[in-house]
């Protein structure tokens, strides 16, 4: 008869960051239903270990702030449009979680009453410790800062252990675009002084300069694959590791 082993999560508290145009899936706009049903499956798989979850979805298979800035609008209005977008993306990674039985808050940071709770640190620490799964929507609240920031921000807030970056299109991060150059360069680890000073674009400077002053680790991995949250939350190395110092 087979024994099967105990899993043990590395982590206690997470911040999952998911891209908003990882929901769009193969359309590339909007939200398939397909895909947000894995990622809240996947989330689910984690949360039965006992970690604490917390996500931070971002907008842009809605609507970029920058995108829109190119087009003539005001930058702090278009910002503020792409954080209404990312109230629609976690209302509906709500809904998905909710759907197979994760009870889920999502707490905005631009009041909202009738819809979702306001931010509030003290109260996203206790649902997390009754084991809900808190949603953090509409950025910072602040225009000029990108929901990489605002990962980065909420996980420090909240100390989370982790940050763990979703993408739907690569596996970790890349000396170069490996879609353009053949050549590129998978890295398994990497510190946030590499990020900045060679500009790989894993998250915003701002985010970064974050992630390192407060000594919070970024795994950055591949969402497309089933169980790849719960492997890296049971400490499979998968991705690429970002680190606050080479030690």
């Amino acid at each position: 008869m087979e024994v099967k082993k105990l899993e043990h999560p590395v982590y206690k508290r997470i911040v999952l960051k998911v891209s908003g145009e990882s929901l769009a899936g193969q359309e590339g706009y909007g939200i398939e239903a397909s895909v947000i049903s894995s990622i809240a499956s996947q989330v689910k798989e984690v949360v039965a270990l006992g970690v604490e979850v917390a996500i931070v979805v971002g907008g842009g298979n809605i609507w970029r702030g920058i995108a829109g800035t190119a087009k003539g609008i005001d930058r702090a209005t278009a910002d503020y449009m792409g954080m209404l977008a990312t109230v629609m993306n976690s209302l509906a990674l709500q809904d998905a979680l909710e759907q197979i039985d994760v009870p889920t808050r999502v707490q905005t940071s631009i009041a909202m009453q009738q819809i979702a709770e306001p931010y509030i640190r003290r109260r996203a620490i206790r649902h997390l410790e009754k084991g809900r799964v808190v949603i953090f929507a509409a950025g910072t609240g602040n225009p000029f800062f990108s929901t990489d920031t605002t990962a980065a921000l909420r996980a420090a807030e909240i100390e989370a252990e982790v940050i763990l970056m979703a993408k739907n299109k690569v596996d970790g991060v890349y000396s170069a675009d490996p879609f353009k150059d053949a050549n590129a360069e998978k890295f398994e680890e990497l510190t946030y002084l590499d990020v900045l000073n060679r500009n790989l674009g894993v998250m915003d400077s701002t985010a970064s300069s974050l992630c390192m002053d407060n000594n919070i680790p970024l795994i950055v991995f591949s969402i497309t694959e089933n169980g790849n949250i719960k492997r890296v939350v049971l400490g499979e190395k998968i991705g690429t590791i970002v680190k606050g110092s080479g030690k």
